[in-house]
């Protein structure tokens, strides 16, 4: 691992300007890739980067003949004239010759800038953050999440926008790559993966990430604010859970599968070593806390899940069942893992947050919706990939709010491609507990935006929908209120993309459930 050298200054603290990334950075030289920082603790946070002088080479090395020593250093000023921490990093192959720095010393409730050196070129510029001691009563937590960015299908241009807004952290929820591509040549795609066939090895995954990370709004954000991460399942396989396939016949290859997507997706990510993968395992999981206002914790939907209910046929693809399939609401059965699920019910009773944030990859409130089953015939059921396919630990996991007393819960989450605001409740006569807002996708596709819009008679929970927007949610935090902002791009066809606000909400303190801002 990295072997930091740390060489501390006095520290002034400085006020919290907007960081003005550069949309393209020029003479970038082995950086291509771009920075990045994640992982924020009190005291620091992990700062990222690739040598990779040729992103897409085919081996997945990035064009690096050999390892090479990088310079990273952290300032206390935007015009990076007062460096307060500095180390070196030796690049390897083993790892496609990224870069994990974990920065510690720093003071809390900051903003940071750095730059990386290396084979005689600068990087890009980058802002970091640190997050507040436990005892600090913060005024307001700034955050964007987004989800499903598919590159074939649209321009990201709504990563520059969140970049533009410049806020405290930015929540990445899942498909963050694709690693299927359009293998019809009728359907019009807006750009190009770098390969048809479906990523299934190591220098595929790499190259996969490689390509996304050339776009330049992506860079631009990931330089711009810190991130908090977790996945879903195109970062490795559609709808795959746990060690199975969404089709039987391929579980035979999901533990090299993961190994190969698992460790790829750690290159690419600002992460430390406590989410180092090991073989076919990596601990994303884990919680973060923004002084008494705040904590958040991100959650891991994909790797632990029971299987899939009913499969359909030799596929356990998600599907729409009716209640004649039991298998779905077994309590033995947890989409998040027993582990995971204990650990979580032990964050709410230990928080004495004010808001307890829980970011996540799907929609989490129960929706009756239509389908077909086998012999296509119509059915209305409920959807199996999701939180519906688990309803035991959607229950559990509402039950545990109510029982601890949890103040203020509110669940993120993407997958669905359209925007959602609900209100949740542990069983249909039990009082709302907690509110959740969903993301869109960046680009994806949506789905049939008149399927769901003809259902929410069926689901009075759902207090809003919308599948019709690509774009990203902007939440902001305060003693008294959390507002929350559906930003939608006006066409992701368009590299340069407008954005505006469609619609705005509000949950106040001490008031599980939504309210039109």
């Amino acid at each position: 691992m990295t072997n930091l050298v740390l060489n501390r200054r006095s520290l002034v603290l400085g006020g919290l300007a907007t960081f003005a990334v550069p949309a393209r950075a020029a003479g970038d030289g082995p950086f291509t890739q771009g920075v990045a920082s994640g992982d924020p603790s009190r005291q620091g946070f992990v700062l990222w980067t690739r040598l990779a002088p040729d992103p897409l080479a085919a081996d997945g090395l990035g064009g690096m003949p050999a390892p090479a020593t990088v310079t990273w250093t952290v300032y206390d000023d935007e015009a990076l004239e007062k460096p307060v921490a500095t180390g070196q990093v030796t690049t390897h192959p083993d790892s496609a010759h990224t870069v994990h720095a974990e920065v510690m010393g720093l003071k809390p409730d900051r903003f940071y800038w750095y730059r990386f050196e290396a084979l005689g070129a600068q990087s890009r510029p980058g802002r970091a953050r640190t997050l507040p001691l436990p005892g600090a009563r913060p005024s307001q937590l700034r955050l964007c999440f987004a989800s499903c960015s598919n590159y074939e299908q649209g321009y990201f241009s709504a990563y520059r926008h969140i970049a533009d807004e410049a806020p405290d952290f930015v929540m990445f929820l899942g498909d963050y790559i694709y690693e299927g591509s359009n293998k019809d040549p009728k359907k019009a795609t807006v750009r190009r993966h770098d390969r048809v066939a479906d990523v299934r090895d190591l220098p595929a995954y790499r190259n996969r990430y490689a390509l996304y990370h050339t776009d330049p709004d992506l860079q631009r954000l990931r330089a711009a604010a810190t991130a908090l991460i977790t996945w879903d399942d195109h970062e490795v396989q559609n709808d795959y859970g746990a060690y199975l396939s969404q089709y039987m016949r391929d579980d035979v290859n999901m533990p090299a599968l993961r190994q190969a997507a698992y460790q790829a997706f750690y290159e690419a990510m600002p992460l430390g070593r406590r989410a180092l993968p090991h073989g076919p395992h990596m601990k994303l999981y884990t919680g973060y806390r923004f002084g008494s206002l705040a904590a958040i914790d991100m959650l891991d939907g994909r790797q632990y899940r029971s299987a899939a209910a009913c499969p359909n046929g030799d596929a356990r693809k998600g599907h729409v069942v009716t209640d004649a399939c039991t298998d779905r609401v077994d309590p033995h059965r947890s989409m998040l893992g027993f582990e995971q699920e204990k650990w979580l019910c032990d964050r709410f009773a230990k928080s004495d947050a004010t808001w307890n944030l829980m970011g996540q990859d799907l929609l989490v409130a129960a929706f009756v919706q239509k389908g077909k089953d086998r012999d296509k015939n119509p059915i209305i059921g409920h959807y199996t990939d999701g939180w519906d396919g688990y309803p035991a630990t959607r229950e559990r996991l509402l039950w545990a709010m109510q029982a601890s007393r949890l103040r203020n819960p509110v669940m993120l989450g993407g997958d669905i491609h359209s925007f959602w605001a609900t209100e949740l409740r542990p069983s249909p006569d039990a009082p709302v507990v907690a509110t959740e807002f969903v993301g869109t996708s960046v680009t994806s596709d949506n789905p049939s935006h008149q399927d769901f819009a003809d259902m929410l008679p069926e689901n009075p929970h759902v207090k809003y929908f919308n599948a019709r927007s690509h774009g990203y949610v902007s939440v902001t935090v305060r003693p008294d209120h959390l507002e929350t902002r559906f930003q939608a791009i006006s066409d992701r066809a368009d590299p340069n993309a407008t954005v505006s606000t469609e619609k705005r909400f509000v949950v106040e303190n001490g008031r599980p459930g939504v309210v039109e801002g």
